[in-house]
């Protein structure tokens, strides 16, 4: 059995890695693992739990391809934990192709600094078995070898995510600045032409309706033109005791 295990300390919040963690895959700068796909993932008592199945390339050589039946890619379960509360994150992983000549047991924990919360402790830890065919130690280490050089590959891996989420952020931020002044250019030219309409076309017809309706009232209720002589008609609707001399 081959055990190792390396350490790296990253310059980021915890909460930045762990989101970085899981857009991980697919990585040009992992092109060991091939495809992803989430089989389950639940919340349970504040944690994420999620369930994984990774296709990965070993990069076997053909003798030991021939020994374990090796013929395809190769597929790894995977489950992990995302505890926001002890701002930890775990990873267990286990082989499921020909786990009856090889079995490889990776555990990654990316853990908060508790000295400085702008960064993150990353251990990653392998056990590496080989049984049920010869050269056995040949093996094993040939298998070191490659979970090695992944797990110098993985951090760098990370860093790219993390790089691409901040441009995905910054262009996104663009895009929206941009839509909202164009959307802002077109409402005030919507209202600027508006304006337009109402002074040519609506305002004119207002005043020629408020002039019409104008007209329409005076004809339909004419002034009275009648003269009145207030003496006479005193004088001829008073009674003739009530005349004066």
């Amino acid at each position: 059995m081959k055990i190792f295990s390396t350490e790296h300390t990253f310059c980021h919040p915890w909460q930045t890695i762990c989101t970085a963690a899981l857009r991980k895959y697919p990585n040009p700068l992992t092109p060991n693992v091939s495809a992803l796909d989430v089989t389950d993932r639940e919340v349970k008592n504040g944690i994420l739990c999620s369930k994984r199945i990774l296709t990965t390339e070993w990069g076997f050589p053909l003798w030991a391809q021939r020994l374990v039946g090796l013929d395809g890619p190769c597929y790894v379960a995977e489950y992990s934990e995302v505890n926001p509360s002890d701002k930890t994150m775990t990873l267990n992983s286990r082989n499921l192709s020909f786990n009856k000549f090889v079995n490889i047991d990776e555990q990654l924990t990316y853990r908060q600094d508790p000295e400085n919360p702008n960064e993150t402790l990353m251990k990653q830890e392998f056990h590496i078995s080989v049984k049920n065919v010869p050269f056995t130690g040949r093996m094993e280490g040939i298998l070191e070898g490659a979970c090695s050089s992944n797990a110098d590959k993985g951090p760098k891996a990370l860093e790219w995510v993390i790089s691409n989420v901040v441009s995905e952020a910054e262009s996104l931020q663009k895009n929206m600045q941009e839509t909202m002044h164009e959307t802002i250019a077109r409402a005030e030219d919507f209202t600027k032409n508006i304006q337009e309409d109402l002074q040519k076309n609506v305002m004119p017809n207002v005043e020629a309706i408020k002039k019409n309706f104008q007209e329409t009232i005076d004809n339909c209720v004419p002034k009275p033109d009648i003269k009145l002589n207030v003496h006479d008609t005193v004088t001829n609707i008073m009674p003739p005791r009530s005349r004066p001399l």
